[in-house]
């Protein structure tokens, strides 16, 4: 199956609509889905839930690289997409690198804790063993106002 040119977009949008979930449940409002490219199947996929799980790794694209990785019966997600609707953090980007993810497609920036295009740049470290293809900034303005708004309320 080829994959559609509209097929990115789709994928960011079912990730917004997780981070809208994420939002509703009290969570930062982050989605994450991995499609595998080859069928264009979703593979897994998860909204933030540190809070619900009192779990500081409970971020989306961890949890959907856990969901991933028990339905592949595989750690390793070898040429897998993940879509998050925020640049991954150091420790989901680390985890990304860990699971040999073959492409990130990441909307917003996070200047304050994006490891990808902002802080670290953890991808482009010499001492990496695997580096996904990065595409940032899909659906990135409307990402971007989910956070704030989430957090506009949250500050009241």
């Amino acid at each position: 199956m080829t994959i559609q040119p509209d097929h990115d977009e789709r994928m960011m949008r079912r990730a917004l609509e997780l981070a809208a979930a994420a939002a509703s449940a009290g969570e930062a409002p982050v989605g994450a889905v991995i499609v595998d490219p080859a069928s264009g199947q979703i593979i897994a996929e998860a909204h933030n839930q540190p809070i619900a799980l009192c779990d500081p790794s409970a971020h989306a694209e961890i949890l959907a690289m856990r969901e991933a990785s028990r339905r592949l019966s595989n750690y390793r997600l070898t040429g897998l997409t993940l879509y998050s609707t925020l640049e991954p953090c150091a420790m989901c980007a680390g985890a990304i690198s860990h699971a040999r993810i073959g492409r990130l497609v990441f909307g917003a920036l996070d200047p304050k804790g994006g490891a990808v295009a902002s802080g670290p740049r953890l991808f482009e470290q010499p001492t990496l063993h695997s580096r996904p293809t990065v595409e940032g900034g899909l659906l990135a303005e409307e990402a971007a106002s989910l956070l704030k708004a989430f957090f506009r309320a949250r500050r009241g």
